[in-house]
Order: structure tokens, then C-alpha cells, then sequence
């Protein structure tokens, strides 16, 4: 579900029924459709990828612009693909 923000394409994308390393998998998988600098904000459930998916998306050179939890076992993540 992609929408635009001012100036910078986002796509949304739902993985609160994944589990790591799946989590990071199909992150990746979903940047890989989107182009450089555009954002892809991603909506997780499991708290295992709330370190390891920042973590890894930074080793592979993508910037996680906010992290934010949205209750006691829901986040997101706004990642700019890099």
C-alpha cells in the first residue's frame, strides 16, 4: 500500500506474523521494489527483529530512520533505502 508524503514515495508493507530471520528476509525482499531514497515503513510484531532488522539493514548500507512502538508488542520501522 504505497502513498506520498510531500516529496518521498512510502511503502507500507506488514510483517507482524513473521518471525526472524524471515523478518529481515522479506525487509529486504520489499526494499529491493522500491528505489533509492525512496521509504518503505514496515509494521512488525515479533520484538526479536526489533534489534536484529535495524542492525542488519544498516550492514547492508539502508538507513532505519525511526523506530516506533505502537503498543507493547507492535512496531514499525521507516527505512530509507539507500
Amino acid at each position: 500500500m504505497p502513498y506520498r508524503n510531500k516529496s518521498n514515495f512510502i511503502k507500507i508493507v506488514d510483517l507482524k506474523n513473521e518471525t526472524c530471520p524471515m523478518t529481515f528476509v522479506k525487509t529486504r525482499l520489499e526494499l529491493e521494489k522500491i528505489n533509492v531514497g525512496e521509504k518503505l515503513k514496515v509494521y512488525y510484531s515479533n520484538l526479536e527483529a526489533k534489534d536484529n532488522v535495524p542492525k542488519s539493514l544498516s550492514e547492508i548500507g539502508h538507513k532505519v530512520l525511526e523506530t516506533k512502538s505502537i503498543d507493547k508488542n507492535i512496531f514499525f520501522l521507516l527505512i530509507e533505502k539507500c
